[in-house]
């Protein structure tokens, strides 16, 4: 399951997406409930020093060697550290939902990842845009 903790280093969480092949990462608290889904263009934003978003100039000077190792100036951060104080909202389903369910979702929140809880709210598992586009493929009606 795509999951890291906001105790978890930001490298972890890179790795965690790019061994997974995913689109994003579900954010659990200790008790397994999901806190937020960051998509994977966030956790990129959550690498890429501040520095060098605020100033694109600064991105130019940098050479190629160095480019391609930019990340690991954040080795030591968290991905709690690297929040904002405003975090939005998980994207969530229940169990029970339904294609059409998590499909609107997906496309209202604009997010590749989906948590799905159980009736306590825990984490039970995860859609990504992947799964979704392979079900929406596999249901389609007959001819």
């Amino acid at each position: 399951m795509p999951t890291v903790r906001l105790t978890d280093s930001i490298a972890h969480a890179i790795q965690v997406m790019a061994l997974g092949r995913l689109p994003g990462l579900i954010v659990i608290d200790a008790e397994q409930r999901p806190r937020l889904v960051l998509p994977g263009t966030q956790v990129l934003r959550l690498a890429v020093p501040a520095a060098y978003q605020d100033d694109p100039a600064l991105t130019r000077a940098v050479d190629e060697a160095h480019a391609d190792v930019f990340w690991h100036e954040l080795r030591d951060r968290t991905v709690g550290d690297c929040l904002g104080t405003h975090t939005p909202r998980p994207v969530v389903a229940k169990e029970t939902a339904t294609l059409l369910e998590l499909a609107t979702l997906m496309a209202r929140q604009r997010s590749p990842l989906v948590a799905v809880v159980d009736g306590a709210g825990l984490l039970a598992g995860a859609i990504t845009l992947d799964r979704m586009w392979s079900a929406l493929a596999l249901t389609r009606p007959d001819d």
